[in-house]
């Protein structure tokens, strides 16, 4: 490369067109713009366009790739080159006095196209820059040295057969590594190695196409194509590559059906059961798949009707299959017409022909030792439930239709029968019982026979026989259900207080009747009747004006129930009438036996309450009672310690055992005691209690004032103890109106006492007065 020197100053140009300028033999020259723009200052003198190095380069020395040049260097050795970049140091090497530039080792440009470096030259003294950094690029030029590769082979195709020429079958493409912009080592010419006549390909665009027509898939199927690509435009020295294409001729419907024989023998054994198939014959078809699909059909004919025919979708077969029985003693052959049709066309194959073919078959039956038949399939037989043991109650046949006949036996199939009822004559055929037979136990029988022939006994046949038991009418007719019947107390005359209904044990046949009366005996009475509505039901009514469940709760009413068989069966059926209270509506309040002394008017759940009151009440007095004779108890131990006073103490609810503020009885005796103020625990404190006047006691202060005064004091005062508490006073005094509480002088029994005085002892004895007060009624 010549560098081309400005000012003293490096700098890189635009890539110009390459132009030849003076320049030693071998070297690349840098192009150099015509002209310069006045407004463009040039800083470098020295610029290089590409340089080029031959690829896989196999040389012994390396090999040169160009000169770098600065308008500084005098050629006195002042000015030092280096190189960096891509492969600087390992592909690239450079001189650093010189500045030539050498490949060190072989390149590839499929492996790396081109190359970026950078130049500088720097003082050797100074080690500073003499120009700014450049950059250019070393390019590999391209060599043929990849052949085409077909990326996506082998191939596999497919054309339909019989297809015109130049039918399209596929296309392949193969890829060249070198440089498709320089020289012709990309370009790619296609030619069919192996695949002549039938298949041609275009050079150019690797299309391949059928070269011959009505190529038949039944004489070939299979085609194995060599395809090659080769470079250089196909001329002599270029590289190539092959691939392999497989094509395969896909059918068409152009074959018919044949049959490769037109007559077809069958035999047939007689005994061939209906709907088996007993022969197949096959029309050939050289087409494959659907095209080789082929339907059977029987043409009308004689004996065709007998016998039909399927196609076996596996094998195109056709099935031959009897439709009805067979018979050597009535025909013994039978001749039809097969044809055999494709069931897809192809239009364009209509000119070869009809595509159906047609064939002969006869059939032969031969002759089998067969079984016995029996006249019927099924033999129905009726007895009746009371029929004596040995009647004979039908009979069963069988023939033996073969040339030689034969004698046949009879046998119950014990399997089904094990309770054996019935027996069979072995000779005749005749059913007769065995034992004595019940509707009611079982209805009907359901057992076979087998008849077998004398001749051969391995030849057997089975028939169901089955037996209807008929009903003998020997249950009489009962009340279906059992009646809960009840009747108001202000029943009314022709009233519907129960509609009944019977049944019957017996298999009643189609429009039995039941009949509904009054027994003989209670047919006189007037107080219910029996309405038969000749319909099998019937209504119970009352015959007079209301019943009184005091007098008579239950009414016993029975009834006769007959029925219309033969012999006619009748039956007594009593049902149970309850007289019950009702309201004027005649809705049902009560039937209990109880319910006749409770006040009228009053409803179920209100006497409950009532009666639950009670008792709450009572068991309140009972434990009242039992706690006061344990309170007398107590206190009775208690006035033994106290000789100065007889007096029974009762102890209250007032603060229990750890009451020892309590009233002291002393305080009685001692008027002073009087002033003092004791604090009462049984009271609740309260800041707001009234304060107690209490007058002066004197010596001579009667104490029955005082106690009235501490009573009434009690009576108005808000902060005195609870209603239940009760203030104890050792003393009653005088003529006291609540005489005296001790039970010293009490009577004998508390329930001839008369607690009428506590109401007037004020609101503390409330509570014992609405307790032991009046009861009520």
């Amino acid at each position: 490369l010549w560098v081309l020197f400005d000012g003293g100053l490096l700098t890189p140009l635009h890539p110009q067109p390459q132009q030849t300028s003076e320049a030693e033999p071998g070297e690349n020259v840098v192009p150099v713009p015509a002209r310069r723009s006045s407004a463009q200052r040039v800083k470098r003198g020295w610029v290089w366009n590409q340089f080029f190095v031959l690829e896989e380069y196999m040389g012994s020395e390396p090999q040169y790739v160009g000169k770098l040049h600065s308008d500084l260097d005098k050629g006195v050795g002042t000015v030092k080159y280096t190189l960096s970049g891509d492969g600087a140091g390992t592909v690239f090497t450079i001189d650093e006095t010189t500045g030539d530039i050498h490949a060190i080792r072989s390149l590839d440009r499929e492996e790396k196209p081109f190359y970026t470096l950078r130049a500088q030259a720097v003082d050797v003294d100074t080690k500073k820059p003499l120009e700014p950094e450049s950059e250019f690029i070393i390019k590999v030029q391209d060599i043929n040295d990849n052949e085409p590769k077909f990326l996506d082979g082998p191939y596999v195709a497919s054309v339909p057969e019989m297809s015109p020429v130049g039918a399209y079958v596929l296309q392949v493409k193969a890829t060249d590594a070198d440089d498709p912009t320089y020289g012709n080592s990309a370009r790619v010419v296609y030619s069919i190695l192996q695949g002549q006549p039938y298949f041609s390909i275009d050079p150019k665009t690797g299309v391949i196409r059928t070269a011959l027509p009505n190529m038949d898939r039944e004489v070939k199927e299979q085609y194995q194509v060599l395809i090659q690509a080769k470079d250089m435009g196909g001329q002599l020295g270029g590289l190539a590559g092959t691939t392999t294409v497989n094509i395969t001729l896909t059918d068409v419907n152009d074959n018919p059906p044949r049959f490769p024989k037109s007559i077809f023998h069958l035999k047939v054994p007689e005994s061939s059961h209906v709907g088996s198939a007993i022969g197949r014959i096959r029309a050939v078809d050289p087409d494959f798949g659907k095209n080789a699909a082929i339907e059977y059909n029987i043409v009308p004919g004689d004996g065709g009707n007998l016998f039909e025919i399927t196609t076996d979708e596996n094998t195109q077969e056709g099935v031959i299959k009897l439709k009805k029985p067979l018979d050597f003693e009535t025909k013994k052959a039978y001749t039809f017409k097969v044809e055999a049709s494709n069931l897809h066309l192809d239009h364009r194959f209509h000119s070869v022909g009809p595509f159906k073919d047609t064939a002969t078959v006869k059939i032969n039956v031969l002759d089998m030792d067969e079984p016995p038949v029996f006249s019927k399939p099924l033999y129905t037989m009726e007895v009746y439930e009371d029929t004596p043991v040995g009647t004979i109650i039908g009979a069963v046949t069988a023939q033996d239709l073969d040339a030689g006949s034969s004698s046949v036996r009879y046998f119950i199939d014990w399997k089904n029968d094990g309770n054996s009822y019935f027996t069979i004559d072995a000779t005749e055929g005749t059913i007769a019982t065995n034992e004595l037979l019940d509707r009611e136990s079982t209805a009907q029988y359901n057992f076979s026979i087998i008849a077998s022939k004398v001749s051969n006994p391995l030849l057997t046949s089975k028939v169901n026989v089955i037996i209807n038991v008929l009903d003998v009418n020997e249950f009489p007719p009962e009340i279906s259900v059992p009646y809960e019947t009840s009747v108001c107390e202000n029943a009314k005359p022709g009233q519907v207080i129960q509609t009944i209904t019977a049944v019957d044990k017996d298999l009643s046949p189609a429009g039995q009747k039941f009949s509904f009366r009054l027994s003989p005996e209670t047919s006189n009475k007037p107080n219910f009747t029996v309405h038969d509505y000749r319909n099998n039901t019937a209504g119970i009514e009352t015959r007079r004006h209301g019943y009184s469940r005091r007098q008579q709760e239950l009414h016993l009413l029975p009834v006769v129930i007959e029925d219309s068989s033969y012999p006619v069966q009748s039956s007594t059926n009593t049902m149970t009438i309850r007289v019950c209270r009702c309201d004027a509506d005649g809705t049902i309040l009560s039937c209990n036996v109880e319910a006749i002394f409770l006040p009228v008017g009053l409803s179920t759940g209100a006497l409950i309450a009532i009666l639950l009151c009670i008792v709450i009440l009572l068991v309140i007095v009972v434990l009242y009672v039992a706690l006061r004779r344990q309170k007398k108890k107590d206190t009775l131990m208690t006035s033994k310690e106290d000789i100065r006073d007889n007096v029974i103490h009762y102890d209250d609810e007032g603060g229990g055992e750890e009451d020892t503020q309590a009233f002291d009885i002393g305080a009685l005796r001692n008027p002073k005691v009087i002033e003092d103020n004791k604090i009462r625990r049984d009271i609740k404190p309260d800041t707001l209690r009234f304060p107690r006047q209490r007058p002066p006691a004197e010596d001579n202060t009667d104490i029955r004032d005082f106690i009235n005064q501490r009573l009434h004091e009690n009576d108005v005062d808000p902060a005195a103890p609870p209603y239940d508490s009760l203030a104890t006073y050792a003393y009653e005094g005088n003529g006291s109106v609540a005489e005296s509480l001790s039970s010293i002088d009490s009577l004998t029994t508390e329930a001839d006492q008369d607690y009428d005085y506590l109401s007037d002892w004020g609101p503390r004895f409330k509570i014992l007065a609405d307790m032991f007060g009046e009861e009520e009624s």
